[in-house]
Order: C-alpha cells, then structure tokens, then sequence
C-alpha cells in the first residue's frame, strides 16, 4: 500500500496556508512547503512565508533551505522533501504538503527522476546569453526548431524554462517531454488526497490579491527587497521571485514605487491563472471553493469529510473567529 500524502495546492492568496495548518492541527501532523520561492532564506513577506505565530506550532519542513543566488532545482527539491515525507511517515504521521508550485507537488507525489546533468551550467549559461544579448523571442525559435511540443506550452517570456528546456535537450539529445515520459514512474510513489483551494470567481481572487499586496507593503515588503537587492542577494533564481523583481525598478531609481506595485499585482493576478491553469489538468483534484472567512469552518469541515472518506482519522479541532485560521495566505 502506497503512503498517503495530504497536498494542499491553489493560486496565490486563495488560503492554502490556513487550511493546511488546520488540518495539521487536527491530525497532529507536519506540513511540507511546495513553494519554490518560500525555501529562500530571508525572503520572508514577499513569499508570504508563514511566521512562528501563524504557524501556531506546527512543524513547517521547507522552509530557509537555500540563499538566495542559489540555484535550486526541482530534482534537489524532490529529494529533500520526499526525505521529510518519509521522517513523517516513519513517526506514524500522514504529512501534509502545502504551496502553490505545481512542478514541485508533482514531483514529490510522483517520486520522479531526473536526468540531464543539473549541475553543469555550461549549457544554461549559453542560453542565458542568448537570451540576454538576441531576447526571448530568439530563444524561444530556438526552442521550436528542436522542440515544437515545449515551445507551444512554454510562453517565450518564461526564459527559465525556455533555457532548461534547451539545456535538457543538449544534454540528452531528448525533448523535455520525452525525458519525462521515459523517468517518469508508472505509478505515482504516493496515495496523493489533492485538495485545490480558491474562490468561485476570478474578482475575488484578484482582489485578494492586491489587497495582499497592499499588507506586505504594510508589513515591509520594500525594506525587505531593498536589504537582499543591497546585498547582492537577488540573484539566480531568487532574483526571479514574483514580489522583488518587480521592485528592482523603483530600488535602482528607474521608476516609482506605485508603478511597480502595480506591476507586482498584475504579475502575481497572472501567475495565479497560471497555477489554475496547471491544477486544473489534473483530475485527482478534490476543489474547495473558499470565498470568505465566514466558509472556513465549512471548508475545513468537507475536506476533513473527504480525508475521513479515504481512511484518514481526525479529531475535531475547535477554531476561532479572531486568528490564524481566517488568515487568506
């Protein structure tokens, strides 16, 4: 019998942390980030990292893994979260794995390989260049001419992706796809309960996040970028995090600081379809549609319903109207 895992997945600001750390609560259990950009350490309020209060006691694995500037890839991810999945599991626990990079969840739920060797750069710094001095487009024709499949889902301005695809390429003489197809497990490593959280209209989710945007301002979003830009921090794939790229603009005097917002907003509204987009495909997902913090107890009470459905106990945890749980991370 495969070991189960409690996935938690959803567009930015639909509450994703709220409900896991409820869940947590009542099954006396652990939490796993999914999050590419929360194992960055100090990159703490643009990431919505959960604080030591939100987290309520829960024990978060994930979480300040990697410095910012350190590339990070999906392969050392799987590794190191399918070594916490199995601590859990060793404990008698049912883990629960929480964020909203879907690459990074299924990786874990599917127990994948890698191949192509990650760790030499030759080949991404090629393209990197590529794309620096002939732009995105240049890169991306590259792209079609070897791999039309990756270039159709793959947008051109997507560059990181772009560049691996490529790099995959050269380094095994395989398309991304087939490489997948041929690493992939015939059977999903866990008994993987998908839960998607989100509003049930697109406005709402929209609002939320610009509002969240709004308090992570409040709470020293742009102090916090300024500190690791000045440090040389963002870098990499850091430097690449939805939240401070956008406010390198304003940091280096080239803009003011509400039009960056603004730009911050729009990308994160676009980076939320993305990862609807991306759960969406997957029909394993048991979606929770949450659209105030007066639906949390009914919520939490379904997917408890449906975790109890696939033979996962738990114990009544009692909630209140003024804390952590009503938190829309």
């Amino acid at each position: 019998m495969k070991p189960k895992l409690i996935c938690i997945a959803g567009p930015t600001a639909s509450g994703k942390t709220a409900l896991s750390i409820a869940l947590a609560k009542q099954l006396h259990t652990e939490i796993i980030s999914s999050d590419s950009m929360q194992l960055y350490r100090g990159m703490d309020i643009g990431t919505a990292k959960p604080d030591m209060a939100e987290r309520d006691g829960v024990v978060h694995h994930m979480f300040d893994v990697a410095e910012p500037g350190e590339d990070f890839s999906v392969a050392r991810y799987q590794q190191m979260a399918d070594a916490c999945a199995q601590d859990i599991l060793s404990r008698g626990k049912i883990p629960i794995v929480c964020g909203g990079t879907g690459l990074y969840l299924d990786a874990l739920i599917e127990g994948s390989t890698f191949s192509g060797d990650e760790t030499d750069t030759a080949a991404r710094e090629k393209y990197n260049a590529i794309a620096r001095e002939q732009g995105a487009h240049a890169l991306h024709e590259m792209l079609r001419a070897v791999d039309p499949e990756s270039a159709e889902r793959i947008h051109e301005n997507n560059v990181k992706r772009v560049v691996r695809a490529l790099e995959v390429y050269a380094q095994t003489g395989m398309t991304i796809g087939e490489l997948n197809a041929r690493n992939k497990r015939p059977e999903p490593k866990y008994d993987a309960i998908l839960f998607g959280l989100c509003p049930t209209d697109r406005q709402t989710l929209y609002d939320r996040i610009d509002r969240r945007v709004d308090q992570m301002v409040e709470l020293g979003l742009v102090e916090e970028a300024r500190r690791l830009w000045e440090d040389g921090r963002l870098t990499g794939t850091a430097g690449q995090a939805i939240g401070y790229k956008e406010l390198l603009p304003y940091l280096r005097g080239e803009a003011e600081l509400e039009a960056c917002l603004d730009t911050l907003k729009r990308a994160s509204r676009n980076y939320a379809k993305r990862q609807l987009t991306w759960l969406r495909r997957d029909t394993r997902v048991n979606w929770l549609y949450y659209n105030s913090p007066d639906e949390f107890s009914a919520i939490l009470q379904q997917a408890t319903e449906i975790l109890s459905a696939r033979g996962v106990p738990y114990e009544k945890y009692l909630y209140n109207s003024g804390g952590l749980l009503y938190n829309e991370n």
